[in-house]
């Protein structure tokens, strides 16, 4: 996890890379993470706000899915989008 300020608004990103051979075992264990560590931030760096960071093509091939839209909703992920090469942020849902 990396954390970073600007402007006074604090951030932490969970990076994930989606590698394993199924994208919706990565999505289980990435949303759970994310979940566990929002609760720690709660508690340690309350001003804080998580996100998600995802490669565009996972987004493209799986983010988009209703499904995925309504896991990420439900569990109110704060998410963003970056291409690989170059690393830039293409998207992102607040």
């Amino acid at each position: 996890m990396m954390a970073a300020e600007k402007n006074g608004q604090q951030i932490a990103v969970e990076t994930k890379s989606f590698t394993a051979h199924s994208l919706l075992y990565e999505f289980h264990l990435a949303v759970g993470q994310f979940i566990h560590y929002r609760l720690a931030l709660k508690e340690k760096a309350p001003r804080r706000i998580l996100y998600l960071a995802v490669p565009l093509t996972v987004y493209q091939e799986f983010f988009a899915l209703p499904f995925v839209q309504l896991s990420l909703k439900t569990n109110r992920v704060k998410y963003f989008v970056y291409e690989i090469q170059p690393e830039v942020i293409v998207k992102w849902k607040n």
